[in-house]
């Protein structure tokens, strides 16, 4: 995934196109005033892909302290 950087002038006169940008390249845009960042422009991700990429992130790094019937009810 890319990051670019643009002026806030910039995004005002090309939103639109920017939009479509993100959509289909799935990058990201900073949005600078005075060349300071104050806003990221970020793709929309899928519910069920963004709970994947969590739970894989958190994958290995916890441990069941009760048994797994018991945490189901069973």
């Amino acid at each position: 995934m890319s990051t670019k950087s643009i002026p806030a002038g910039a995004f005002k006169q090309g939103c639109l196109r920017i939009l479509d940008e993100v959509a289909e390249t799935h990058g990201e845009v900073v949005i600078t005033k005075r060349g300071r960042p104050v806003a990221k422009l970020v793709p929309v991700q899928p519910e069920r892909e963004r709970e994947a990429k969590i739970l894989e992130r958190l994958r290995g790094k916890s441990r069941m302290l009760v048994s797994e019937g018991s945490f189901y009810g069973r």
